[in-house]
């Protein structure tokens, strides 16, 4: 069993090769070019800097995979809802590693005061990711086809909501970051 923990900055090189692996050979991403480290620790700061949980599984020193989530929109009316988004190693597959980090970043998530998760899963034929966030309790909210363009070919996205904590049942506490 993979050990979950807050990312930190020497993750990155790891975090930046496992997404460039999934921008140059997936479609669970609609990027179409690697971003380069930099960019990646500039993102990774964008959602710790909103107290955003970031994680990363380990086994034996080597990063099989990453999660985190970041506000769906902008806009001060979206702050209680965040999309997650979880990549692993290609070694990692099939190891119920996502399903571990996407368990976890929901728990984060209720603790900084989220009260909805939403995915955005790139291509609707995405049988693996669309799976892991099913087991973890995220129901299937529509599909938007055709909508994005990559490898020569239409590309779905797949939308699920999980809500967390009291969900809409009561006003938030206090506002999340």
């Amino acid at each position: 069993m993979p050990t979950l923990r807050p990312s930190t900055d020497q993750d990155v090189p790891a975090i930046t090769a496992i997404y460039g692996h999934h921008v140059t050979h997936g479609t669970g991403t609609f990027e179409t070019t690697p971003p380069s480290e930099t960019d990646m620790a500039a993102r990774r700061a964008d959602v710790l800097a909103k107290g955003l949980p970031y994680l990363v599984a380990e086994r034996d020193g080597q990063v099989l995979g990453f999660a985190y989530c970041q506000w769906f929109k902008p806009r001060p009316a979206y702050r209680f809802s965040a999309e997650d988004s979880i990549y692993l190693h290609p070694d990692a597959a099939g190891q119920r590693v996502g399903q571990q980090l996407l368990m976890e970043l929901t728990k984060q998530a209720e603790a900084a005061g989220l009260r909805k998760l939403i995915a955005v899963i790139g291509d609707s034929d995405n049988v693996r990711s669309i799976g892991v966030h099913r087991a973890v309790g995220f129901r299937h909210v529509g599909t938007i086809q055709s909508c994005g363009w990559k490898f020569d070919r239409w590309l779905d996205i797949v939308m699920m909501e999980k809500s967390l904590g009291e969900g809409d049942r009561s006003a938030p506490a206090a506002p999340a970051s």
